[in-house]
């Protein structure tokens, strides 16, 4: 069992910066696939971005490439999504999934067991 808590949401300008982590419960962090995944008023929760336990893969959807970046520290438990550009299209809860394989098992929500509560992440233009 995976316990995942977020933060680093917040309100910020169309052109700016925010940085979301996720702390994750227990001692196998390194063997938790991580993914973040965005969920905006009346639509679908969709991928945003994906890490593999070691840190050595990362994917992006195609809406963040350039403007994002994963990464994990695997001795704090944490991973985090470093968000630049930020766009009014960005505006949504953002959700840190985990799954109990150090492969990302895909871009699907349904490939992931372990989810946070959400954190809110809203720009204005």
């Amino acid at each position: 069992q995976v316990q995942l808590v977020e933060s680093g949401g917040g309100l910020v300008q169309a052109g700016g910066s925010l940085r979301l982590s996720c702390v994750a419960s227990g001692r196998t962090f390194g063997r938790f696939a991580m993914g973040w995944f965005r969920q905006a008023p009346g639509k679908e929760r969709e991928f945003v971005s994906a890490i593999s336990g070691s840190g050595s893969s990362t994917y992006y959807a195609d809406s963040v490439k350039g403007r994002f970046a994963i990464s994990r520290d695997n001795a704090g438990n944490t991973v985090y999504l470093q968000m630049n550009s930020l766009k009014p299209e960005d505006t949504a809860v953002y959700y840190c999934a985990a799954e109990a394989s150090p492969v990302v098992p895909g871009t699907d929500y349904l490939a992931f067991d372990y989810w946070g509560q959400g954190t809110q992440v809203t720009v204005s233009s």
